[in-house]
This record gives structure tokens, sequence and C-alpha cells, in this order.
């Protein structure tokens, strides 16, 4: 990682020579603050975000001066945080959290301090804090606070506590996994120390929210290192968060298809995924049922019969405990369930897959299924890469066509039905599932003049209902 030109200076515990671009609402807050006589920087995030070379989204700063002065500085403040000593200024649309410097108290639920004091020490206030890489202060005057070598380890690739680790892990168990996520979202490693400390203190996580957790979680997945999920596993903690992959990683696959056992087999397909958020939780979750559904052979083979609507279940149970969204639950559950099924590249195999699947969902199949493939071994590889690139090719043809591929696309509708003399009901709805099954299989047939014709809709539609 470069060094961005940064000189240290150990006696003051900065950097010269180095300047942050601070946008110029920042800067405006900063100066008003140091016009009425207090210390103030931009700290945290931000700082480390900026010295990497990223856009930070969001700009918080620091201060001596209480939430009452900085209320009288600043025409439009938020009440936010007020007990912890925030206030968030409004500058236009947009806002920027302020703090006092403060010393926390003792962590009682192992996230939340019982009380904090406010301090007029800067140094006190960057104590308490996790990480060195998220413990430095900048302004434009002093240039770089950096007591605890975070930019140092920051161009080192190092995620380090600051301070006695398992201190700074009993106070906040959160910061466990926030380890582990800042490890994956910049492409850094977990000191030793810190590693230790998280691997004895893991269990503790029990004591955080299914929803902290889950955030956590989705950024970690969502990074461009989503491997570092194995940290997860290897420091114990998906063992509290995801105890189904243990499972996973302690499951062989003795297989001519395989070449890692499932755990890492899921952990190679988020590699070859991109970064969305319905893809990354649909292969973490695609094959977490095999363990429930290994079953091995006379000749030592394993297989996994039913695993993907084992695993569909499974990944419902698991994302209502994570606290998830309705929407992504049933995406990924519905795309977990599919993601096995394989037809004949033919084009009315494919319209019905279309339509069990999901208009929306259905072109989904197509990157998951190559995550899959070039996650396991490399036997009739090529076969199946070519089954995915065919079907693809007609599902284009199909789109481009716009051929009928669901009930809101077909030519007529209960209403027609209705008009035809069939009473609404179950009879109405089995009809035109048999009318679209038929369009599904030649789209030439959806038009009303077949459809409806009082031959065909007797003998062939209405024959069985």
């Amino acid at each position: 990682m470069p060094s961005h030109g940064i000189h240290k200076t150990r006696a003051l515990g900065y950097y010269e020579g180095m300047n942050i671009n601070i946008p110029q609402n920042t800067k405006c807050i900063l100066d008003t603050i140091h016009k009425a006589g207090f210390e103030a920087y931009i700290v945290g995030g931000c700082v480390r975000d900026a010295l990497i070379g990223r856009i930070p989204k969001d700009w918080d700063i620091t201060t001596n001066a209480l939430v009452a002065d900085i209320k009288k500085l600043f025409k439009r403040t938020i009440d936010t945080g007020i007990e912890h000593g925030t206030v968030t200024v409004m500058m236009g649309k947009d806002g920027f959290e302020v703090t006092t410097y403060r010393i926390d108290g003792k962590y009682e639920d192992l996230r939340h301090p019982s009380e904090v004091t406010f301090t007029g020490d800067l140094l006190e206030d960057l104590k308490r804090r996790d990480f060195t890489i998220n413990a430095m202060a900048y302004n434009e005057e002093e240039g770089l606070i950096d007591r605890f070598d975070g930019e140092k380890d920051l161009r080192d690739g190092i995620i380090r506590c600051v301070g006695n680790p398992m201190e700074r892990f009993s106070e906040d168990a959160l910061r466990i996994m926030r380890a582990v996520r800042f490890a994956s979202q910049l492409d850094m490693e977990i000191d030793e120390p810190t590693r230790e400390a998280m691997k004895i203190l893991a269990p503790t996580l029990k004591k955080i929210s299914a929803e902290r957790m889950q955030t956590e979680l989705i950024k970690l997945l969502l990074s461009d290192n989503p491997q570092k999920l194995r940290d997860c596993y290897e420091l114990g903690i998906t063992a509290v968060v995801l105890p189904e992959f243990d499972r996973c990683m302690e499951t062989g696959q003795n297989n001519r298809h395989h070449m890692y056992n499932v755990g890492e087999h899921i952990i190679k397909a988020l590699e070859n995924i991109r970064s969305d958020r319905v893809l990354r939780l649909t292969m973490l979750f695609h094959d977490i049922g095999k363990p429930k559904t290994l079953s091995v052979d006379e000749s030592g083979i394993s297989h996994f019969y039913g695993h993907a609507k084992v695993s569909c279940d499974m990944a419902r149970d698991i994302l209502r405990r994570l606290k998830f969204d309705r929407e992504t639950m049933d995406r990924v559950c519905n795309l977990v369930r599919y993601h096995d099924d394989r037809y004949p590249p033919e084009p009315s195999c494919i319209r019905r897959a279309i339509n069990i699947v999901g208009e929306k969902d259905f072109p989904l199949l197509f990157e998951i299924r190559y995550a899959d493939t070039m996650a396991q071994s490399m036997y009739k590889r090529q076969e199946k890469l070519s089954l995915i690139e065919d079907t693809r090719k007609i599902y284009d043809r199909i789109i481009k066509d716009k051929d009928c591929v669901s009930l809101k696309n077909l030519a007529v509708n209960g209403t027609d039905l209705i008009a035809m003399g069939i009473k609404p009901g179950k009879e109405l709805g089995d009809i035109l599932q048999r009318m679209l099954l038929d369009v599904l299989d030649d789209p030439k047939k959806n038009n009303r003049e077949y459809l409806l014709d009082p031959e065909r809709l007797n003998v062939r539609y209405k024959k069985d209902s």
C-alpha cells in the first residue's frame, strides 16, 4: 500500500507534509468551531478512507466543544445523540455528526457504555476507538493526529485493536465482526493478538442483536473479499452467527464433480459471483442444506439428493432469524430452490422454466450456475459452461421475440373466460393455466382466436376441470 508521501513525526504523534482534501461544508464546520476557540478534527473512517484514496461517505467531526456550544454556533442542528455528546449539524440538505471528546464508562451489555464522560483531551477520545486505522484525526492546521500508528497499519495492511484487544472486544462484541468486515473491505489481515482475542470472545456475539450481525455479514459478503468468511469460521464467529455454515465446513464431497468440502465450495462460489446482495446471499445458502442430505453409496460416493429444496427451507429460516426483509428472503430462497435445476436447451423448456422461476429472477440463474460450476472440479466443466451459454442464447431469443412466459402476457384473461360463460373460481384458473402451458410450448398459439375457439375451449382446456 502506498505511503502517500507522509513523513511521521513521532514526538508529536502526527504527520507533516500530507493534505486531505476536506469538502467545503465540512471545512466550514471545522473553521466555525476553530474561530470560536475550540479544537475540531475530522476523525475515524473518513480519515482512514481519505488516506487510501477512497471518497468517504461520511465526514465525522470530533471536538472539545460541548453540545451546547455547537448548538449556539450553528443555525440548524438535530439532537441525534445528546447523551453521548453527538449533535448533527445541517449544512443545506447534508448532515454532519459533531461529537464531543469523551471517555466511555463500563460496557455492561457488550455493546453500549453505561455512561460517558466528556473530556477536553483528544487522546482520551481516540483511546476508546476500536482499531488503529479508525483512531486517527486530522485538520489542516495540525495535520494527521496518529498516536496509535494507524497509518502504518494501513500501509502494512493490518487490522489491530487500539490498546488491549481483550478490553476492546469486551466493551463491544460487535467489534469482533467489524474486524473481519474491515479486513474484507480493505483487503487486510488481522494481527495475531487481535485474532486470539476474537477467538476467545467470539461466543459473546450472542449478546448482539440479529440486525447488527446482519449488517456486518452483508458488508463482508458484498466486499471484494468475501472469502474472508473463512476467517469467521476459523475464529468461531459463524458458530454463533451462522452455525449451519460450520456444518458445511465439516462436510466433505467425495464426488467427481467436486474438489472442495461444502463450505469451501460455498466460499469459492462467492468469489465467482458479482457483488450483489441477492446473488451473494444465494451463493452463501445455495448448498447450506447439503450436510442434512448427505448419503454415501456402496462405492463411497457422496450424494446430496434434494439438497436444493432443503437449502431453500434452511435459507428462509436463517434469513428470518437474521431479520432480513421479506423481498430479499423471497428472492434468495427462490433462487436457491432452483439453482440446481437442469433442462435441455430447448425454447419450450426454457419458457416453462422462466414461468416457474419468474421473469425477474430467471436471468440471475446464469450467473449463479456459472459461479457454482467454477467452484466445482474440472470434471465436465466445459460441458456445463457450454450448457449455460446455450441456455442463455435461447433465453435472449425468447426475450427478443417477446414470447409469452406468464399469465400476464397471455392473450386472454379471466374476463374473457367469464364472458364465455365460465364462472370465477378454480375452474377458470385451471383453464388459464392449461392455455398458458399450450402457449409456452408454442408461442404462436398466443392469440385470442386460437385460445377462445369454443370447440378447443370445451375439449382441450375444460376437459379435466
